[in-house]
């Protein structure tokens, strides 16, 4: 979801781009539930905090952040090859 957002907020960035800057932010936020300050947990009590920040760390959501990021990038990569391979040549 995250590479997907960012591939749409910044179209002209590359795919390696997109993966690690995914990648790095999906793994900040998974980090940041190991921080229980009462505002954060405050912020987390909220439906739309809960949705982006989580309650718990878990090292298993880390695996899943690479594997999501590594088939997004896959299937932006695929997908630019056939778009050049389709282009008209001159």
């Amino acid at each position: 979801m995250v590479f997907v957002g960012l591939a749409i907020l910044a179209p002209r960035w590359s795919t390696a781009r997109l993966a690690m800057t995914a990648l790095a932010l999906s793994v900040a936020i998974e980090v940041s539930q190991l921080y229980h300050a009462p505002w954060i947990d405050r912020i987390r009590d909220t439906t739309p905090g809960a949705l982006v920040l989580g309650y718990g760390f878990l090292w298993s959501d880390l695996a899943c952040y690479v594997a999501g990021v590594a088939l997004g990038a896959g299937i932006e990569a695929q997908a630019s090859r056939l778009l050049v391979r389709r282009r008209p040549k001159p």
